[in-house]
């Protein structure tokens, strides 16, 4: 059940995870943070590389989530790698539970941004692993559409 987002203004994005996952479905969540990294966050003090999400408890974390002590924040910054509760429906979230549990996928931070500039959700992908001739094949396919691409406005642009 994949749903079209309205992003805002992105704050990060997990480059990494589309190479290294076939993202299957996405799904939308809220994240609980406190002032100062919220304000880190709309700096783009944010690293989402090796994040992963796990169910406990009938809840919803994301580890792994690196965001940066606010400069200005003194006393009040927060562990930057703290595990961050998710926010998402309880009915979503055991539906998740229940096909990461029995096919073995995961569940996987891939963007962090502002809904209408207020709010910070996360873009969360359902994925499978991929396996090595995979990365190949996809990083194949990629430099041949950039060949194509390449050709293409060579010819264009001498005519």
């Amino acid at each position: 059940m994949s749903r079209p987002y309205s992003h805002g203004q992105q704050a990060a994005a997990n480059r990494k995870a589309l190479h290294d996952y076939f993202i299957l479905e996405r799904y939308e969540a809220g994240i609980e943070l406190f002032g100062t990294e919220v304000k880190s966050v709309r700096m783009g003090h944010v690293n989402l590389k090796d994040s992963f999400c796990t169910v406990k408890d009938g809840e919803l974390f994301a580890h792994g989530i690196h965001i940066s002590p606010y400069e200005k924040g003194n006393i009040f910054n927060r562990e930057p790698l703290r595990p961050k509760r998710l926010l998402m429906h309880k009915r979503e979230i055991m539906r998740l539970y229940g096909r990461i549990k029995q096919e073995g996928l995961a569940l996987i931070p891939l963007s962090l941004y502002f809904n209408d500039a207020r709010r910070v959700k996360v873009e969360l992908g359902l994925a499978k692993g991929k396996k090595l001739y995979d990365k190949r094949e996809s990083e194949a396919r990629r430099d041949a559409g950039r060949e194509m691409n390449k050709a293409m406005k060579e010819r264009n642009s001498g005519i």
